[in-house]
């Protein structure tokens, strides 16, 4: 039994960028989907797809690159851990980086990043912060 399943597909993520895998699988859950629409919205990662094998879904994440190799997910963190949860209001989700980076927030519209959450006035649990 996993305790906390965003933070393995976070460490997932991190390793598979840190060797410059070309995608990663994990397995599959509806808010491990929102998290990779995110990533997907915000330019951090080609594309995802939902793979049927058995016994349960697998989740495929094609990561992303620039022209020279560089990798565009730098630093991926958790922020709301089961331990220690952490919510923000919408005027609390400051930019992250300068704006270089983003918060994924968890709100009652969905997974968002922190600009769309801003811009649909919306708060909620902040999962993760990507730059």
């Amino acid at each position: 039994m996993m305790t906390d399943p965003i933070a393995d597909m976070l460490t997932r993520i991190r390793n598979a960028v840190r060797i410059e895998r070309s995608h990663v699988d994990m397995p599959h859950s509806n808010e491990k989907r929102g998290i990779a629409a995110a990533l997907k919205d915000e330019g951090y990662i080609w594309d995802f797809e939902e793979i049927d094998t058995v016994p349960a879904k697998t989740l495929r994440l094609n990561l992303k690159y620039g022209p020279n190799g560089e990798k565009v997910i730098t630093k991926i963190d958790r922020v709301s851990k089961p331990g220690r949860r952490v919510y923000c209001g919408y005027r609390d989700l400051k930019p992250v980086q300068g704006g270089m980076g983003v918060h994924i927030v968890s709100t009652p519209k969905g997974i968002l990043s922190d600009r769309r959450a801003r811009a649909e006035k919306v708060g909620g649990e902040v999962l993760a912060q990507v730059y």
